[in-house]
């Protein structure tokens, strides 16, 4: 019998791939006007939960009820029409279409009655009304189209789309691990007006800053299993890092003892018309260079220019002290040059394709002889630096998109570390991964500066930076705005006051 404080219930959920149990009895409850956080490490099944209450995965056993009565979704369309819509943390839009387009596809106003023809003006006017009434009508416009929107940009408007739909129930699945700390307080505002509406949301994510700062209760799944469920006014970031992890994790970040060696990398005024301006920076053998800035402050374009991602109009690159040139990623590669982009799925990952593969793909000629791939020797590797990198998987051979999302972020890493980097450029290693993954990424990165390697660290999260990084440098408008070279200057205001351009180019070095 249903309770009927409750709007959503889940019961004993139970789902298996060929074999491996994904979820085993799992479960969560929602209440009207709550906002219910769901946390677990990836592969936890969190994910796998809300897709089989979507109707995108069938159950094995269990229920679900929504509003009182038994439900079983065939698709996310019934889902949809039933009152419960979902923010994938996987964001697919569609990238010639426009944002008018995407949140409004399949129930596009038509022109003339029983004729396929939409009306496009009044689609248009429909999303101006969002765009406005969720604050971004500033930087995003109904009919700029997705390919050009960064992922933040997207990110917002799958939020939009969701919310558009009057849902009694939303599923959020990291929401936030795209956006900048201004976006996320508007979907903060969002959320807000949602529960006084009384609408239910299920806020997944591994930010317990936010956790904390937006949900009313926290339940905890490790392994498929339900471990729990607290009152977050009641509950402790160790309280729920135990429950996730089922272990205890050590506090603090790693401390990179490495000594600095020589100059492995300088960039020298790079500059790319209307994106970023005479930057310039180096970074040496064992040292972890952070690179902070609010989005779109031009870290990443940097990087992805000197990659050979994107053209570049002037600016020199040095390595090894050698003037070199990169006009491709292969180059990048052959000069030992990785990058793990921060948008695995368009950059990072071929989809479609085995673990293996997506592991071996841009070191097959370290596994091969002549055009021949050494297959005993290419699997052998792969499956050693997916060990190392913790990879949550069945077996090698599985298609990469049977991960869960911080899995797949992992295997990207995993085929930047076989590439043997001597400069590894890291752009938001830990979006999208849980707390335990994180330490393993840190701890990672510490022993990989020991080995001689010069890494480069992107992240929006400021106390990772704070607590990993050698030196910050700090980009606003795609300039530098200073650099922090002594460990005591590494503070958050200080930090956003340069990203918010305090400093204007002024470097703080004490030591």
């Amino acid at each position: 019998m249903a309770n009927e404080q409750y709007l959503l219930e889940a019961r004993g959920i139970c789902k298996s791939f060929s074999g491996v149990k994904v979820l085993d009895e799992a479960g969560l409850t929602v209440k009207p006007g709550e906002v219910h956080a769901l946390m677990g490490e990836n592969g936890a099944g969190k994910s796998t939960l809300m897709k089989i209450i979507m109707g995108i995965y069938s159950k094995d056993a269990g229920q679900v009820l929504f509003d009182g009565c038994e439900v079983d979704f065939k698709d996310p369309r019934e889902a949809l029409n039933a009152g419960i819509s979902m923010i994938h943390q996987e964001l697919t839009p569609i990238p010639e279409m426009t944002v008018a387009e995407n949140i409004f596809l399949g129930r596009e106003k038509q022109k003339i009655k029983g004729l396929p023809f939409m009306d496009r003006k009044a689609v248009n006017q429909d999303t101006q009304v969002l765009l406005d009434k969720y604050e971004v009508s500033d930087y995003i416009k109904p009919t700029m189209k997705m390919k050009n929107l960064n992922i933040a940009q997207v990110q917002m408007v799958e939020i939009i789309k969701a919310v558009s739909y009057n849902s009694k129930v939303i599923i959020m699945d990291e929401p936030t691990s795209s956006l900048s700390e201004n976006e996320s307080d508007v979907l903060f505002k969002i959320i807000g007006n949602l529960k006084n509406q009384k609408v239910g949301i299920i806020y997944i994510s591994h930010r317990m800053e936010e956790v904390f700062e937006i949900s009313d209760r926290i339940s905890v799944l490790r392994d498929g299993k339900f471990i729990g469920c607290v009152e977050t006014k009641e509950a402790s970031n160790q309280q729920l890092i135990n429950m996730m992890v089922g272990r205890e994790l050590g506090s603090g970040y790693p401390c990179n003892t490495a000594p600095r060696g020589e100059k492995v990398l300088e960039v020298k005024d790079f500059t790319s018309d209307g994106v970023f301006s005479n930057v310039s920076f180096s970074v040496h053998a064992g040292e972890i260079l952070g690179f902070a800035g609010l989005v779109g402050a031009g870290r990443s374009e940097v990087m992805r220019a000197l990659v050979g991602y994107d053209k570049f109009t002037s600016g020199e690159i040095y390595l090894h002290g050698k003037k070199i040139t990169i006009a491709n990623p292969h180059e990048a590669i052959k000069h030992r040059i990785i990058m793990a982009p921060e948008d695995r799925k368009l950059l990072g990952l071929v989809f479609g394709r085995s673990i293996r593969e997506n592991i071996a793909l841009q070191n097959l000629s370290e596994v091969s002889s002549g055009c021949f791939i050494k297959k005993h020797e290419e699997k052998k590797a792969c499956k050693q630096y997916a060990e190392e990198m913790t990879i949550k998987m069945n077996d090698i051979e599985d298609e990469i998109g049977s991960l869960s999302g911080g899995n797949q972020q992992k295997t990207v890493l995993a085929k930047s570390l076989m590439s043997e980097p001597k400069v590894l450029i890291m752009d938001e290693p830990t979006r999208g991964i849980d707390v335990g993954a994180k330490a393993t990424i840190y701890n990672i990165m510490v022993d990989l500066a020991k080995r001689g390697i010069a890494i480069i660290m992107i992240s929006s999260e400021l106390p990772e930076l704070i607590g990993v990084a050698d030196r910050i440098i700090v980009m606003a408008g795609g300039r530098v705005m200073g650099e922090l070279t002594d460990k005591k200057d590494f503070t958050q205001p200080r930090i956003l006051n340069m990203a918010f351009g305090g400093l204007n180019n002024e470097t703080v070095d004490n030591g």
